[in-house]
């Protein structure tokens, strides 16, 4: 097994423990720092299959800024934090269901010779994406923007009324 191999492999099983971590924990800070984790480590995957475009971009759009702005919701909505972890009777049944998936999925590997075989990798320079991205789905960029913005300004519309229903001051 190759460096890159190992790393592959480190990195793919960080990345499945920070998500079930992310999906198993009560206090939603904790699982937004799992979830970022996860991202920081599906980045790296991204990077060790030679693709280091979409790697950046896993960092800087769904761990730096959204990771953030759901941090920044939960703060200031102010929800309850829960204690323990959830509770194992509830995590059976999603359990069967990955663990069958990947029983199909290396049964599908093994049985078909062509699955073994490795893809070729996909390159895409920055500046071929960015003038798709800016260019022929510019309307959805836009869109997506704007729906961030709206989801920003309710929040503080929703902290800022729930702060003067609790105090008795006017909001």
């Amino acid at each position: 097994m190759t460096a890159l191999g190992a790393l592959f492999y480190l990195l793919s099983a960080v990345m499945l423990a920070a998500a079930g971590l992310a999906a198993t924990r009560r206090n939603p800070i904790h699982a937004v720092c799992c979830a970022v984790v996860a991202f920081l480590a599906s980045a790296g995957v991204f990077t060790v299959l030679g693709a280091p475009l979409p790697g950046a971009l896993q960092v800087v759009v769904y761990a730096g800024a959204i990771m953030v702005l759901f941090l920044f919701i939960i703060m200031l909505l102010g929800l309850p934090v829960g204690q323990g972890s959830v509770p194992a009777t509830r995590l059976a049944a999603p359990g069967v269901l990955v663990g069958a998936s990947l029983v199909a999925l290396f049964t599908l590997l093994i049985r078909d010779p062509a699955g073994l075989t490795p893809l070729p990798a996909a390159t895409a320079a920055p500046g071929a994406v960015g003038a798709v991205l800016f260019g022929d789905y510019w309307l959805a960029v836009e869109a997506v923007s704007i729906l961030l913005f709206a989801a920003l300004a309710a929040v503080l519309l929703l902290g800022r009324a729930r702060r003067g229903h609790k105090g008795g001051e006017p909001a």
